[in-house]
């Protein structure tokens, strides 16, 4: 089978995209479940909440990513094997409960869609290798981070701490590796993943000693810390100026479409995990552009 992969690319890169299009079923779990058991975790832990009442109803029994079986958000029905064919099973039951009825997010196929889009092209860019299967596991793992950040602006330190130490311990394996490739030198991830968090930290620190408000979490500073672990401090620049313009614009037009004033906090992680995704596909190639158009 490896040496089928590495003979047909177009091979590769379907299997990559089937297997990625079920991870993405299940990363739908982990995006709706991980930040309710991070708030029921809290609770657990400060006494001093006991009193306030929880945003979201908090369940009583187990309650993890695999126990209690999916189900219909609207009458409770516990979701058959055949409902949960990630993107068919949507398409077969019209993106409706096959007991209630209710109209189904279209969410949830499309963050399988998108999941298996960006693995794909991962094996496209990378070919069968290591490189590959190292890039395919980095994208696992930001789809779920952006996508529970988008919702309640937090970033699971189960996710980002395991993907930094992860980046951290590829570097071992430097020397196996070509000229351009993820497996970077230890001291550039090591860097990396200091300067990523520091870099954000002092922005952080600046900013409220200016305007005695938190500009961001500290979520934002392990993120870019992961990603500085993984490809290194030299292309951390290339990351923090593409997340902050996409931000910017993004902000910008979120203050004049949707009328949010510049009180409504915005979260920073999904820019974040963008840039660092397109840097980890094409960084060489962004920044020799970048310095041919200046020198």
């Amino acid at each position: 089978m490896p040496e089928l992969f590495t003979q047909s690319a177009p091979a590769f890169i379907a299997v990559v995209f089937a297997f990625a299009l079920i991870i993405g079923s299940f990363l739908n779990v982990v995006i709706h479940r991980l930040p309710i058991m991070m708030e029921r975790e809290w609770r657990e832990q400060c006494k001093e909440l006991s009193s306030t009442p929880p945003a979201r109803e908090m369940p009583e029994d187990r309650f993890d990513l695999i126990v209690p079986r999916s189900h219909c958000p609207s009458c409770g029905h516990a979701i058959a094997t055949w409902q949960n064919i990630p993107v068919i099973s949507y398409l077969l039951l019209g993106g409706k409960c096959a007991k209630c009825k209710e109209s189904i997010s279209a969410r949830y196929p499309l963050v399988e869609m998108f999941t298996a889009l960006l693995a794909a092209l991962c094996a496209w860019r990378f070919g069968a290798g290591w490189e590959a299967v190292m890039a395919i596991i980095m994208t696992l793992a930001l789809v779920p981070v952006s996508m529970i950040d988008a919702d309640t602006q937090l970033i699971p330190d189960s996710i980002v701490l395991p993907l930094m130490w992860l980046g951290l311990a590829m570097s071992l394996f430097h020397p196996m590796a070509g000229s351009e490739t993820l497996f970077i030198a230890p001291k550039d991830a090591i860097v990396g993943a200091m300067a990523g968090y520091l870099s954000l930290w002092s922005v952080y620190q600046v900013f409220k000693l200016a305007t005695g408000k938190e500009g961001m979490g500290y979520g934002d500073f392990k993120l870019l810390a992961a990603l500085g672990a993984w490809l290194g401090w030299q292309k951390l620049p290339v990351i923090i100026l593409m997340s902050a313009v996409v931000g910017a614009i993004v902000g910008i037009g979120m203050m004049v479409v949707k009328r949010h004033g510049r009180s409504v906090p915005m979260p920073f992680g999904p820019y974040l995990a963008g840039a660092g995704w397109i840097t980890m596909l094409w960084g060489e190639t962004i920044m020799n552009s970048y310095l041919d158009l200046m020198f």
